[in-house]
């Protein structure tokens, strides 16, 4: 028997929680949904798998979504589990702030099923395509990259990237000095299905280099093009 991805959901909003998890079933996912972190904690620990992608909504009882996307990214075994935050429309800090505690994608809501599907499917294959790359070791000034293990070091001190952050960089990487489309860009890391704001890319380069510390002046903005990693 086929193994379907499982979807699990934290949405205090039971109107929007079901429509979004019959949509994902739909589309061929099995899905879990939560009404708060208490309920979503336990269910976790209680577990005997590990969920292949969450979707986590911020404004929750209890627990806010920050809170809950910081313990999971706290413990090893969750560190890079595909996560999807659900934002309020325009609530740009909230992104920022998601992304820097290591969420891999952001959804503004209200959002279309067909967006949320793009969405999910795109950063599932990101993730399953991420453990069959080959081995390699990528280097620029004081960047390293092993790709086997997926360790990012600068300066030799290791950086803690979220899933879509080290496949950005992981791109600039293997793309040195090379102006990259903005289009490209998203189409590669983010999927060819993908169907969201192209602000995705802008905040997670800003988050990038921000991480990267003085190395994130490595990467240039080309003015209407798109980005360059390299002088």
């Amino acid at each position: 028997m086929i193994k379907l991805p499982h979807i699990w959901m934290i949405e205090d909003d039971e109107d929007i929680r079901e429509i979004a998890l019959y949509a994902l079933r739909t589309a061929k996912f099995e899905t879990t949904g939560f009404e708060n972190g208490e309920e979503f904690f336990t269910a976790l620990t209680a577990c005997d798998y590990t969920p292949d992608l969450i979707m986590l909504d911020i404004m929750l009882p209890g627990d806010d979504g920050l809170t809950i996307l910081k313990k999971l990214r706290q413990c090893p075994q969750y560190k890079n589990l595909p996560i999807i935050m659900l934002t309020a429309k325009g609530s740009e800090h909230d992104k920022v702030v998601g992304l820097d505690l290591g969420a891999d994608d952001y959804l503004s809501k209200p959002f279309g099923v067909m967006e949320l599907i793009s969405r999910v499917k795109a950063l599932l294959r990101r993730s399953q395509n991420s453990t069959s790359t080959p081995s390699n070791e990528l280097q620029y000034q004081c960047i390293q990259m092993n790709h086997t293990s997926r360790i990012v070091l600068v300066d030799g001190v290791v950086l803690n990237l979220t899933f879509k952050e080290y496949e950005l960089l992981h791109y600039l990487l293997i793309n040195t000095n090379i102006v990259l489309n903005r289009d490209k860009i998203l189409e590669t890391v983010w999927g060819y299905d993908f169907e969201g704001e192209s602000r995705t890319l802008d905040m997670h380069i800003k988050s990038l280099r921000k991480k990267l510390g003085k190395a994130g002046e490595y990467i240039k903005t080309v003015r209407n093009v798109g980005y360059r990693l390299g002088e």
